[in-house]
């Protein structure tokens, strides 16, 4: 059996003919899930989603829509197999001018996307729809569950902890890898180190990170920012490090570098910044939100947020452990919240100056990652983890420099907004992967082509508090970075902009 996918449900049903091999479609593959339980691994799942991102990533960049995903059910080998096919056609000056014109209601009828959309359009709704799909697939097999996660034996794992380690001290190197992910090893040293300039600097295999080829696989990490190991306790340390390649050069996934330029070149205006990280957790049994039920949907939103009690919060150990673990490295927290969604949160770190903010963020998201491995649950940062009509997540970003810190400050407040919205489609450019799907004008956020602000406004793209509307000082929240930003480039870019030559 196999199915014509193109992720679209109009007139998308093909009759059946009863044929050994018969090709179906999008509303055939629909309505048999909906009959006949399937089942997929999670790792699976995660492999075909990473290709369809990176070969439906190729395939805007040379202009090409129209495409589908085959997908054949082999019965004897209980398999699945998958395949980007079918007419590829280009999207050319003429597609262009009929898109343009259907939308522009012009001929009459009510405006509406056009049957012919941009490739970019075409990829969003590919990719949502085959998400979607698949999503509905049940996990592991149908024999017997597939865990892809192990929860920690913390009381055995503390009989080895408690063993002295000697003058020994074990160093945990982070990084960021090509996907915007963090990774890490250890290393063991004879001293204590107290700033990460008395670190050396180490290498490790680029081919497995996605940031070097095989042939020569050495990216080299530089310590840059140290903190104390919640985990390992004593004086043990984690450190974070930046990216180079081996003439010394940054890599191109080392943002921190530029960032860290940007930062020295306004110092003396001390730019402050607070970054509220939104994320959500997930149980990997279920592929669905922590908490949520297996069948269905829980209760719309409404009392979930900074919500307190069973049946409204889900994973308060996790956000707990979480926040003691930041405290104690010396990560600078300044809150948590329970967020709209169920099994949503939100962590906020700040104000840090220049560089130190992404380097706090950073640090925040990797401890997480490590509190929520232990509980055996899956962290997302995706800007819209689950579709339909629930908040996506964000990563609102409050700035201020010594100016709009003091009284007046109003004034620089506003110059700086104004700037910032000249240059509106260079900030979401580097504002987080599939930000489309978050900034819809809904859910408390401003839409992603226009740019607008106000006081009190948190469906404009930057809002002013009121009581800095009050004030005349204080900050700026800009509202349009996603949760999977990299705070190096958003932060840089909201200085670059707020310093640059007037118009």
């Amino acid at each position: 059996m196999v199915y014509d996918l193109k992720g679209s449900l109009r007139n998308r049903y093909a009759a059946k003919t009863g044929k050994n091999i018969e090709v179906l479609l999008d509303e055939n593959l629909v309505e048999m899930i909906s009959k006949t339980p399937l089942y997929m691994r999670v790792d699976t799942k995660n492999n075909l989603s990473d290709s369809l991102y990176n070969d439906t990533q190729f395939l805007v960049q040379i202009d090409v829509m129209d495409y589908s995903l085959l997908v054949g059910f082999d019965d004897e080998k209980n398999e699945i197999i998958v395949g980007i096919v079918d007419f590829f056609r280009t999207y050319t000056w003429d597609k262009k001018l009929e898109s343009w014109v259907k939308e522009s209601g012009m001929l009459g009828g009510v405006k509406r996307d056009p049957t012919i959309i941009s490739p970019k359009m075409y990829r969003r709704r590919f990719r949502s729809a085959i998400d979607l799909y698949f999503g509905q697939f049940k996990i592991g097999s149908n024999t017997k569950q597939i865990e892809m996660a192990i929860v920690s034996n913390t009381a055995l794992l503390k009989k080895y902890l408690d063993l002295p380690q000697g003058d020994k001290v074990q160093v945990e190197y982070v990084w960021i890898d090509a996907k915007n992910g963090l990774r890490s090893k250890t290393k063991t040293i004879d001293f204590t180190p107290e700033a990460a300039n008395e670190l050396s600097e180490w290498n490790f295999d680029g081919s497995s990170t996605g940031q070097a080829e095989g042939h020569d696989s050495d990216i080299l990490i530089k310590p840059v920012a140290l903190f104390a190991d919640p985990f390992r306790g004593g004086n043990n340390k984690i450190v974070l490090c930046e990216t180079f390649n081996n003439d010394g050069t940054p890599h191109l996934t080392n943002y921190r570098h530029s960032c860290k330029k940007v930062m020295e070149t306004h110092a003396d205006a001390k730019p402050w910044f607070g970054i509220e990280q939104e994320y959500m957790l997930f149980d990997p049994e279920t592929s669905k939100p922590y908490g949520w039920p297996m069948h269905g949907f829980p209760e719309p939103q409404g009392k979930y947020y900074c919500g307190v009690g069973a049946g409204k919060i889900f994973g308060r150990d996790i956000v707990e452990a979480h926040y003691r673990a930041c405290l104690y490295a010396g990560v600078n927290i300044s809150g948590v919240n329970a967020e709209v969604a169920p099994g949503q949160f939100e962590f906020q770190v700040g104000p840090c100056e220049g560089i130190e903010m992404g380097d706090h963020l950073w640090m925040a998201r990797y401890l997480l990652e490590r509190v929520s491995e232990e509980f055996g649950i899956i962290v997302s940062i995706h800007p819209k983890p689950i579709k339909g009509d629930w908040n996506g997540a964000g990563c609102h970003t409050n700035f201020s420099t010594l100016e709009m810190r003091q009284k007046g400050g109003i004034v620089a407040i506003e110059k700086a907004i104004k700037k910032m919205g000249l240059r509106h489609n260079e900030h979401i450019a580097v504002y987080g992967e599939d930000n489309d799907q978050r900034l819809t004008g809904r859910h408390e956020t401003g839409h992603i082509s226009q740019f607008s602000y106000g006081v009190a406004n948190r469906g404009a793209s930057i809002r002013i508090p009121r009581h800095v509307g009050i004030e005349g000082m204080g900050y700026l929240e800009d509202r349009r970075p996603a949760s999977n930003i990299d705070p190096y480039r958003v932060t840089s870019i909201i200085v670059e902009s707020t310093f640059m030559p007037d118009v």
